[in-house]
């Protein structure tokens, strides 16, 4: 049986969301600095990728099945019925929007599509069935807010397109930057987005949401943990991919075909009002409120990249706001992403002459 957290959660609260003075400028801004990035990779390469995520480095589908004990406050939204299983949709990326040798560490990612769910839609995914979540291997985000948000992506975005031997270089010099900050036990998540970030196995990693949403009654985190032996085993595995343009999706490869995997959705309750909903760069004190398991998503061995991969690839989008209102995303950084996903979305579909659909069923992947 789930513990609870040592505080009861709050109850969701509209009017909690505070938008900041300017906020559709900035929305405006981030939706020209993701097609810069967009066009820009279309120019060098012919086909238009994500302007975040571009780089998959495995697709793959399992079943998620939410757990029949929940208790009553984490039996919400889309994990309200006990034992129900859903088909999912699995994709793990680099972060950077354009296509990078996998020697140039940064950030990993993982999106979780959760087909066949039922309950009243989010502005702009009705007649849809899906549930989204977008998640990065780290607690926090790298900024509070979506101005100081729009600020990095420019930032990021003026290194797409630059020669990739100056990128390696880079990334070296921050791993070794980023590895002597936390020796004096620091952190540093612009390094770290900048090719900093450690060369590990990405199953080994912990992704989180970073970002609170709606729980239905409630307000949580989201996060996808490794249970399996096989993955538990990679947490934190340097891996050498020098010379290896695609080692990090060669190793994934490798791994779901042999031995698949499981990992646990979890969910962290909102239970204070200094868990601050619009400054998403404040971990919430897992001593107050631990991440607690809802769901397994259980990966049968299987092929997890291949020409099929990208092309079913091309046809997919994910954004926080495909799905349910009982999992509204909240706050600056999550409402900047709304429209900006969006036109990101539309443009991949008209450059690449592949329009965005939300699937039903299993990819076809021939």
């Amino acid at each position: 049986m789930l513990v609870t957290p040592h505080k009861p959660p709050l109850r969701f609260d509209p009017a909690e969301e505070k938008p900041e003075a300017g906020e559709d400028k900035i929305n405006q801004e981030f939706i020209d600095t993701f097609r810069d990035i967009q066009e820009t990779v279309l120019k060098d390469s012919g086909h238009a990728e994500r302007a975040v995520h571009a780089k998959a480095w495995g697709l793959f589908e399992g079943e998620l099945t939410v757990f029949d004990d929940l208790l009553p406050d984490y039996a919400q939204g889309i994990f309200a019925v006990p034992g129900a299983i859903h088909p999912v949709i699995m994709r793990l990326s680099s972060i950077p929007g354009d296509i990078l040798d996998d020697e140039i560490t940064v950030p990993h990612g993982l999106a979780v599509k959760v087909l066949n769910v039922e309950g009243e839609r989010l502005p702009g995914s009705e007649g849809h069935a899906t549930q989204d979540f977008v998640l990065v291997n780290g607690p926090a985000f790298n900024t509070p807010n979506a101005k100081m948000f729009l600020a990095n992506l420019k930032m990021l975005a003026a290194t797409t397109d630059k020669a990739e031997g100056l990128k390696k270089g880079a990334s070296v010099v921050n791993r070794g930057l980023e590895a002597l900050i936390e020796a004096f036990g620091g952190e540093s998540r612009t390094l770290k987005s900048l090719g900093g970030a450690p060369m590990t196995n990405p199953l080994g990693d912990v992704f989180y949401s970073q970002t609170p949403f709606r729980y239905g009654d409630f307000v949580a985190k989201i996060s996808v943990a490794p249970v399996s032996a096989n993955l538990v085993a990679l947490a934190d595995k340097p891996e050498d991919v020098k010379g290896k343009p695609d080692g990090f999706r060669d190793i994934v490869v490798d791994e779901i075909a042999r031995n698949g995997g499981e990992w646990h959705v979890r969910v962290q309750l909102r239970t204070d009002k200094t868990m601050s909903i619009e400054d998403s760069s404040k971990p919430w004190s897992q001593d107050d409120s631990p991440y607690l398991p809802v769901a397994s998503i259980k990966v049968a061995p299987q092929a997890a990249y291949s020409e099929a991969h990208a092309e079913a690839d091309d046809g997919l989008s994910f954004s926080i706001w495909h799905g349910v209102t009982a999992h509204q995303p909240l706050g600056s950084v999550n409402r900047c992403r709304k429209d900006t996903y969006k036109a990101a979305a539309e443009f991949r579909g008209r450059a690449n002459g592949c329009p965005m659909h939300e699937p039903r069923e299993a990819l076809k992947r021939g």
